[in-house]
């Protein structure tokens, strides 16, 4: 298979406006949900192995969170959305309705809430996903992770293989504007090889 680093720019545009519809979905619910006014912006998107990750989100020795679903449908693989921990402690204080600063552990509520904002991106990503390549793609029930950046990421290779370890990564700003707060995070989308290769030839001709 063609590598992916060889995407050109107009097919990695292709792919990043796939982004942005997701993007303006998932603002819309986690306003609805926050009662807050959040707009979320995809300044870049890339593709790179799963190995490379780390050094492009940070210390690989760094604290985050990870919100990891299973991605269900026509297309398999996995999703993750990685928020550095005390971004992930400031979109608890917008999810929970609370002041700014006021979260300053992940309790279960708190687990529940990060895990609710990472299906509602998700799902609003797969849909994007879904319309562009004409597929029923779904993300599944999210689990958490709060560790090292490496570690989370080697959670979310468990079951790939060198030949799959291929990850189209989406920085995803979160703007919350009452708050004059801007968090950065990742989601990463590790599909299977057969579905990378559906994704490939999608974006080829798209």
């Amino acid at each position: 298979m063609e590598d992916l680093h060889d995407l050109k720019e107009l097919e990695l545009d292709a792919l990043k406006e796939v982004a942005n519809i997701g993007a303006g979905h998932a603002a819309t619910a986690l306003s609805q949900l926050t009662n807050r006014r959040i707009m979320i912006s995809v300044p870049e998107i890339f593709v790179t192995r799963l190995e490379q990750v780390p050094e492009r989100l940070g210390d690989k020795d760094e604290v985050i969170v990870g919100v990891l679903m299973h991605m269900l449908g026509d297309l398999t693989g996995r999703m993750l959305l990685t928020l550095p921990e005390f971004d992930a402690l400031l979109l608890c204080d917008m999810l929970l309705r609370r002041e700014p600063d006021a979260t300053t552990e992940f309790g279960e509520l708190e687990q529940s809430a990060l895990k609710e904002a990472g299906n509602i991106l998700g799902g609003a990503y797969m849909n994007a996903l879904s319309d562009f390549m004409g597929m029923m793609l779904l993300p599944s029930v999210p689990s958490l992770a709060i560790d090292m950046s490496g570690t989370v990421l080697t959670t979310a290779q468990l079951s790939f293989g060198r030949d799959k370890d291929m990850v189209f990564c989406v920085e995803t700003n979160f703007n919350f504007q009452e708050a004059d707060r801007t968090l950065r995070g990742h989601f990463l989308l590790l599909p299977d090889l057969a579905s990378l290769k559906t994704i490939f030839d999608a974006v080829r001709v798209g």
